[in-house]
Order: C-alpha cells, then sequence, then structure tokens
C-alpha cells in the first residue's frame, strides 16, 4: 500500500471542485493512515506549493484535473491522471485505481490514466477550451464588476428625478473617475478574448504559442485592422488559438540548429507563428468570420426586438443548459455563450444596444439548483435524510452566492429526479428574465445578486428576485413531489446509520 502522495487538483473555473477534490483526498489519507498532500491551483493560484523534497519522496503523483498541468516536475515519478469528479466521489477507490495504473512520467506514448502522453487526447477539445476558460473567468468578473459599479453612475436624471440620458458628467470629479473605471472595464472585456485564446494555445503547446494566440484573437476582433463592421467574436478566438496551438506543436518538432536554439521558444517561434497567423487572419479567415458573426447577431437582435416571445425562448434553452450537470461542458458552453453574446454586441451596437438576454438568462439560472434543493428540504422535510437536510444546507451556502456546484451530491445519488427538476426551474429563471427584459451588468447569480452587484430591471430590487425565486420554487416542487417520504429510524438504526459513509457523499459532476 502507498504510503506516501501528492495531488494537484484543478477545475475549470478554479472555485468548487478544485477545493472539493482536495479535502476528499487529504480526508482519506487521515482515515486510512498514510501521508496525502495537495496542491491547488484554484482562480487565486496555486496553493500549498508541493516542495521538491515532498515530490521527490513521494510514492506516486495524482493529477486531478480538468485543465493542462505542467508535469515536468514530476519527471521520473509515478503519474496518474484524472478528474476532479474522481476525487470528490471516490478518493479512496481513485488512489487504489493510481496504484495500480499510474505510470513513470518522461516518455513518450506513457499512459497516465486516460490520457496518452505525447498524443492528442480524444477529449483534447473540451480540455484546451476549458484550460482558456479557466485563465478567462477572473477577466470575465473583475472586468464585468467595474462596468457595474460605473453603470450605476451614468445615469443622468432631470429635476423630477426621471431617466434623461446614460453618459458621464466628466465635469463632476465623481463623474470624471466613472467615466475611467467604465473604460476599465471595457479594457478587460477588450482583452478577455485575446486572454482566451493565448490560454487554449499555450494548453496546445505551452508558452510559446501564447503572444501569437493573443496578437491574432486580437486582430481578429478588432474592426479597423480587418476593414469591418464588428469582429470575429468568440468564434474567432476559438479558431485562431488552434490553429496557432498546432502551428506551433509542429514548430517545436522542427530541428533547429544549435546555435539559435536558445532563442527559438522566446523569439524564433513566436515570430513565425505571428507573422503566420497575421497573414491567416487578414487574408483568410478574419473578414468572412466577423461577417458571419456580424449576420448571427443582427439576427439575433432582430429577432429580439420584433418577436417579445424569442426572449422566453432563448431565456430558457440558456437557463436549461446552466441547470443541466452542475459546472459541467454544457453549463460552460451557455455562460461562454451569454458572456460572448453580451461582449460582442456591446463592442458592435454600444452599452444600450448590447444583447443582455443569454447572459443575464445564465446568471438567473444558474443558482436555482442548489437553492431549490435546499427549498425542497424545508418544505418536505420528512422526504429527506437527516445527513440529507445538512447537505442542503451546504447547497444553500453554495447556491446563495451563485455556485451551481452546490447540488453536485444530490444529483449523483438521485441523478434522473434532479436534473429534471433543475432544467425545469433553470429554464423558467431564465425564460422570465429574458423576457422581462431584464438586464445584468455583474454581481452574484443568485437573489442576492439584486442587492450585490447592478441589475436593470423594470421594478428595482423586486423583478430579479421573483424571477429566481420562480425557478427555485419549481425545482423545489418537482425535487418534493418526486421523492418518497424517509423511513422513520430508530436511535439504534440510527447509530449504525452514522457508521456508514452517506449517499450524498457520491459526488459527480455530470
Amino acid at each position: 500500500m502507498t504510503k506516501n502522495v501528492v495531488a494537484i487538483t484543478a477545475c475549470a473555473a478554479g472555485i468548487a471542485h478544485t477545493y472539493m477534490a482536495a479535502e476528499a483526498l487529504e480526508q482519506a489519507g487521515r482515515e486510512h493512515n498514510f501521508f496525502v498532500k495537495v496542491e491547488t491551483q484554484g482562480s487565486i493560484g496555486a496553493e500549498n506549493v508541493l516542495t521538491e523534497k515532498e515530490i521527490s519522496e513521494a510514492d506516486l503523483v495524482i493529477i486531478a484535473s480538468d485543465i493542462e498541468i505542467d508535469l515536468a516536475r514530476f519527471a521520473g515519478k509515478r503519474v496518474y491522471k484524472t478528474r476532479p469528479k474522481a476525487a470528490i466521489k471516490d478518493p479512496m477507490g481513485l488512489i487504489k485505481e493510481a496504484e495500480e495504473n499510474a505510470t513513470v512520467f518522461g516518455a513518450k506514448g506513457t499512459k497516465v490514466g486516460n490520457v496518452t502522453l505525447g498524443k492528442t487526447n480524444e477529449n483534447g477539445f473540451v480540455q484546451h477550451i476549458m484550460s482558456g476558460i479557466s485563465y478567462m473567468v477572473p477577466m470575465v468578473i473583475a472586468a464585468g464588476l467595474l462596468l457595474a459599479i460605473a453603470n450605476v453612475f451614468a445615469f443622468q436624471k432631470d429635476d423630477l428625478g426621471r431617466m434623461v440620458a446614460w453618459g458621464f458628467d466628466q465635469e463632476d470629479p465623481l463623474g470624471y473617475f466613472m467615466f475611467h473605471l467604465f473604460k476599465v472595464g471595457q479594457i478587460g472585456f477588450t482583452l478577455m478574448i485575446p486572454l482566451f485564446a493565448g490560454f487554449v494555445a499555450n494548453s496546445i503547446a505551452d508558452r510559446p504559442a501564447i503572444a501569437p494566440a493573443m496578437l491574432g484573437a486580437y486582430m481578429a476582433n478588432d474592426p479597423s485592422f480587418l476593414g469591418t463592421n464588428a469582429g470575429g467574436g468568440f468564434l474567432s478566438a476559438i479558431l485562431v488559438a488552434f490553429l496557432v496551438g498546432y502551428f506551433v506543436k509542429y514548430l517545436k518538432k522542427v530541428k533547429w540548429p544549435k546555435i539559435i536554439q536558445p532563442i527559438v521558444p522566446i523569439m524564433v517561434i513566436p515570430l513565425i507563428a505571428t507573422f503566420f497567423i497575421t497573414v491567416v487572419v487578414l487574408y483568410l479567415i478574419g473578414q468572412p468570420i466577423a461577417g458571419a458573426m456580424s449576420a448571427l447577431y443582427d439576427g439575433l437582435n432582430w429577432m429580439t426586438t420584433n418577436y417579445a416571445s424569442s426572449t422566453f425562448i432563448i431565456g430558457a434553452i440558456v437557463g436549461a443548459m446552466i441547470g443541466f450537470d452542475f459546472g459541467g461542458p454544457v453549463n460552460k458552453t451557455a455562460l461562454i455563450f451569454g458572456t460572448a453574446v453580451w461582449t460582442d454586441t456591446v463592442a458592435k451596437y454600444g452599452i444600450e444596444g448590447a444583447n443582455f438576454v443569454p447572459g443575464t438568462a445564465a446568471q438567473a439560472a444558474i443558482s436555482v439548483a442548489p437553492l431549490g434543493i435546499f427549498l425542497a428540504s424545508k418544505l418536505f422535510a420528512k422526504r429527506f435524510s437527516a445527513t440529507e437536510k445538512i447537505s442542503a444546507n451546504s447547497a444553500f451556502g453554495m447556491g446563495i452566492v451563485g455556485v451551481t456546484e452546490g447540488a453536485i451530491p444530490f444529483a449523483a445519488a438521485n441523478p434522473l429526479q434532479i436534473i429534471t427538476a433543475s432544467v425545469a426551474g433553470s429554464a423558467l429563471a431564465g425564460g422570465l428574465v429574458g423576457y422581462l427584459d431584464v438586464k445584468f451588468y455583474g454581481g452574484i447569480g443568485s437573489p442576492l445578486g439584486t442587492f450585490v452587484g447592478y441589475i436593470e430591471q423594470p421594478i428595482p430590487f423586486v423583478t430579479w428576485i421573483a424571477c429566481t425565486l420562480a425557478g427555485i420554487t419549481l425545482t423545489a416542487m418537482i425535487i418534493g413531489f418526486w421523492r418518497r417520504p424517509q423511513p422513520v429510524v430508530t436511535t439504534e438504526a440510527a447509530t449504525e446509520q452514522k457508521a456508514e459513509p452517506a449517499l450524498n457523499t457520491a459526488v459527480s459532476e455530470g
């Protein structure tokens, strides 16, 4: 039995699963009396960093990550690579599986879990995209909140208190500062797309690919460079990132003369790759993609302007996607789509003409599942066990700050029930905010967001709470009526039950 284990945990958002996986592995070590140290690579950066001594003394290295992790420091060690959900669901089972299947890292073709080192993973596309998202999320949040804060001061009133104009009075010191704060938020959203592309390319081909991909994505989203009315949006960024990533990967295989090898990664490859992507964007993909994205957003805006019901349908679809897999790929796709539509339409039409529907629907739906479970545990208390009620309280803590992953333990135990309820409630919340023209600028995606952040809504504070609570209540009702009452547990049975692991510790991302 392995006595010394080190691990790294990381998820795409760097928030929930990173730390849940770390805690599960450390708890397994404590329960079975062997050493486990886990380095977390979350949104705040690397914490509890592994030392060279700890790595050298380790019998086994576990990488539980949704994003690319640099394995160079583990050369010569037995490494097993998996996803955070495996550590959350069954940490001891994962450690035993790693003992059996871990291989020495360092040789091309070495198997590490389901990944073959040196060869393209069959799920590589999703993994590279998620890696880029993990670096982009802090930029999105920071820029969005700055825009929201500044935007509060941009609505000018007349003597009767009526909103008459949107803009900043730069003659006033506060207006001058808020104008520039708003500009900083806009800069953040301008840089968000190149940042995303840079780290997708980095996931494919490492650091030499970052600069060319960032420059290429910026060019593909600069209308003045392309000679178009709008940029290519996220679609162009994804295409640029993969073109650069695999082009750089090819360049790294070239046998460069020894005399220039020291400058190959910092000068030669970035220069050649930047020249390559400039030509590709300027003469091949830039204008067609920009035209297609412009037509897409023109059509989307025309549809939402002329057909009131379309906003409900679009919001419901996005909301349903958010509620489907609790932070998984479908959830992340909806979040990115909403962000992309808002960002791209702000660039094309200005803040007054931006399309808020998908982004607002995503935020309205993001807390529905965990808060719905919590509400169900209160309204239908007899249908929840004591341990489930404790987990429901934890789900409330995560849901109220907009973290969908609080629903995962329940989804693992009753997937059909919880996913159905979550999709229905999330779709209702998303559809309602779309239909009622609610505009989410930034803040927390839960009922609390009406106070923490800035949301433009027909009835200040009330509309957002009503829409999100409608979705939460529907989810709670479906769960409550679907579940069967829990049997009454005697004192003796309760004592035996405490000795068994709770069902809802089996966690899965979906």
